[in-house]
């Protein structure tokens, strides 16, 4: 056994080296955080402090307990990323030797680096390491960039509006599915004018915001900034991918793979360490293609710098420099005929002095990628002897890369060539990964079952009726009246999703807003309040759902068939669609990434009336157009469904009349909780707080003997 796991070990040593920064100087400038006086304080106490203050209304305490929470997590980040790189510097792994004892002065460096990396921490740290150890949940919570969610409505209520524009912003940037919160920005944007504030991302990736930079000029034709600028997104990339394998050195803790958990002695101790520490600094390369908070087997975004820049040093008759960087881009995608057809065509336009063949690929490239390929070798042979298995990532997965002309053959005019930007690598819709229940109790009387998922032909579906009552119905329609928007949810469009209606709604904030200043009643208001929750619960006992079930979002909407545009109408209400994934039929999957609302994992509709003609609810398989079920609405009646691709539906044309609903759409997960409906809870909090008041005012005290 001890063979057979040391000799891989015995390869990926050298590897753990620290890393050169290909494509930028060794020594390349950081800008160092400002020091706070004493001891670093631990992120998780200060974010666990700001919250708490967050509830209980002291806004200025969360602000300076949760900034002051970022600041100690980045300056932990830089400190230990300083001490590793310090000591690996300072404490060389020493070569094997041979004969007995060779491998002694191996781990004699080894554990040097290791006093080192502990005494220099816990010197920057001003106290134990170990005080900063936080839990997976706190981790999550700050990849996710969740404490800026607290910060954007805490900064709100203090006035700030430039402040809470840049946390609102930084949130949305890694969580771009967030609805509200992208409702919010528009709201403040709106609130002080468009110029006023500007969308500042404040944990933006140097890398990225380069590379984006570099996409902008590109696609405006200014091909010489767009090479400065993806030259230094480049430079920045390795830097940061310096960062990140560093700090895979440490402890380390891999739960998704199953290792055999032996303790036989110190040679499979090692390698059992450094190999996870490899695998961590393998993955680097998906940690910086993706964005903060999604670790996902999307393209990785390298090699698309390579893909620009070969085009645009041809636009600058920089043909060596284009043809370097068409060849580094075959590195990862070799099979890309457009860019070996590049390739030709570049080798032709150079000077009879240069050998094509002595052209080779970026070297910072090519290294990049030797080292990839290596690790991931190493990766798998080491596996078999330490007992674990690893599934390789495709990294350079390419699904379909730009699609602007980046082919120019001989002979072909690019001069009018149009760019159409950058497409992103589409991400399958997973399989539900919790188990598929039905039938559970419907907690309220007079509601009637309908139909079951086998009934509606599909999976995880229920159709009930009674759920609401014909007065309360009534009364909705009332409140409807008195308190919807056109345009309102539609980021004020009139017409979303056909020109043959018109679309109105309202959230349940805005009724209970509208119920509190008198413009409608209030007892009216509090009902859509109240059927949504009597909705909620419903869903969750029926799918027997083992967590807790949260609004994303709430809405009141009616859609009105606009007179003298019926005639003929062969367009849907709302096209078919999927409400977590981007349906598409030609492919019959459903790919679940942005800009579909990804984290929603339950629907409702809860209709109103039935006195207009068209309008039926459908369900269709994945083709958009194979219909499998079809529901008319009425009074009380619900449709409820998982929201993911296995539900396709849309609404045919309302041809006269209004139809309105209910609509309601859920999560599991409690950070997409709807944030209007967080406010709306307070709303109703205060109103109960003032009606037992009322009560205790009217108490007659001979009651109370």
């Amino acid at each position: 056994m001890r063979e057979r796991i040391w000799a891989p070990l015995l390869l990926l040593l050298p590897l753990l080296l620290p890393p050169p920064l290909w494509g930028g100087p060794p020594d390349s400038p950081h800008r160092e955080l400002e020091l706070e006086p004493g001891p670093l304080q631990p992120f998780d106490l200060l974010y666990a402090s700001g919250a708490a203050a967050y509830y209980s209304g002291d806004y200025r305490q969360a602000v300076r307990d949760l900034e002051a929470a970022l600041r100690s997590h980045r300056r932990l980040r830089e400190i230990r990323t300083r001490c590793a790189r310090h000591c690996a510097a300072r404490h060389p792994l020493t070569p094997l030797g041979e004969g007995p004892g060779a491998e002694l002065p191996l781990f004699r460096s080894l554990l040097g680096r290791a006093r080192c990396y502990r005494s220099c921490e816990t010197q920057r740290l001003g106290g134990p390491a170990s005080r900063h150890r936080v839990s997976e949940d706190v981790r999550s919570d700050f990849q996710r960039r969740v404490p800026y969610n607290y910060l954007q409505r805490a900064y709100i209520k203090l006035n700030q509006l430039e402040k809470a524009v840049e946390a609102a912003h930084t949130f949305f940037v890694a969580n771009p599915e967030h609805m509200e919160m992208q409702q919010n920005i528009e709201n403040y944007r709106a609130t002080a004018g468009v110029e006023a504030l500007q969308l500042v991302d404040r944990e933006a990736k140097p890398h990225l915001e380069s590379y984006n930079a570099g996409v902008k000029h590109y696609e405006a034709d200014d091909f010489e900034l767009a090479i400065r600028h993806f030259e230094q997104a480049l430079r920045e990339y390795f830097i940061e991918d310096t960062e990140c394998r560093t700090l895979c050195e440490g402890p380390q803790r891999f739960e998704e793979y199953e290792y055999l958990g032996y303790k036989a002695g110190l040679y499979e101790a090692i390698a059992d360490h450094y190999m996870q520490v490899l695998v961590c600094q393998h993955e680097c390369v998906r940690e910086l293609a993706t964005r903060p908070g999604r670790l996902s087997p999307i393209e990785n975004f390298l090699p698309l710098h390579y893909d620009y820049l070969q085009f645009a040093y041809y636009r600058v008759g920089e043909y060596v420099k284009a043809l370097e960087c068409a060849k580094a881009y075959l590195l990862c995608h070799p099979d890309d005929e457009d860019v070996l057809d590049n390739v030709d065509y570049y080798e032709s336009l150079l000077d009879d002095s240069i050998d094509p063949a002595s052209v080779e690929a970026r070297e910072d490239l090519t290294m990049f990628v030797k080292r990839h390929k290596l690790e991931s070798e190493l990766i798998k042979s080491a596996a078999e002897g330490l007992g674990f298995s690893y599934t390789e990532p495709n990294y350079w997965i390419r699904y379909g890369g730009r699609q602007d002309e980046n082919r120019v053959p001989s002979g072909v005019n690019v001069e009018g060539a149009e760019v159409h930007g950058l497409s992103m690598g589409k991400k399958l819709s997973p399989k539900i990964d919790r188990d598929l229940r039905e039938g559970g109790p419907l907690l309220y009387e007079n509601i009637t079952f309908v139909y079951n998922s086998e009934q509606l032909n599909g999976t995880q579906r229920v159709l009930l009726d009674n759920v609401l009552s014909e007065e309360q119905c009534r009364e909705l329609h009332s409140v409807a009246s008195g308190i919807m928007l056109v345009g309102d949810g539609y980021r004020g469009k009139t017409s979303p999703h056909t020109p043959n209606e018109k679309f109105e709604g309202a959230t349940v904030l805005k009724a209970l807003k509208s119920g509190y200043e008198g413009r409608v009643p209030l007892k009216s208001a509090r009902l859509f309040y109240d059927i949504s929750e009597k909705a909620r619960r419903i869903v969750e006992s029926y799918f027997m759902l083992n967590s807790t079930l949260y609004f994303s979002y709430t809405h009141m909407v009616c859609r009105t068939a606009l007179s003298g545009q019926q005639d003929r109408r062969s367009d849907l209400s709302h096209p078919i669609h999927a409400d977590n994934c981007l349906l598409d039929p030609e492919a019959n999957e459903c790919w679940k990434e942005p800009p579909a609302y990804t984290f929603r994992d339950y629907s409702a509709l809860l209709y109103m009336n039935d006195d207009f003609e068209g309008g039926e609810f459908i369900f269709t398989e994945m083709d958009a157009k194979t219909v499998t079920a079809s529901i008319k609405p009425k009074c009380g009646r619900m449709i409820s469904f998982s929201s993911g691709g296995e539900n396709p539906h849309g609404v045919k044309a309302v041809t006269k009349g209004k139809r309105c609903a209910v609509a309601l759409w859920f999560t599991l997960d409690p950070l997409y909780r709807e944030l209007e409906r967080i406010q709306a809870d307070e709303v109703i909090a205060i109103l109960d707080q003032e009606q037992q008041g009322k009560h205790e005012l009217n108490i007659n005290p001979k009651d109370e003997l």
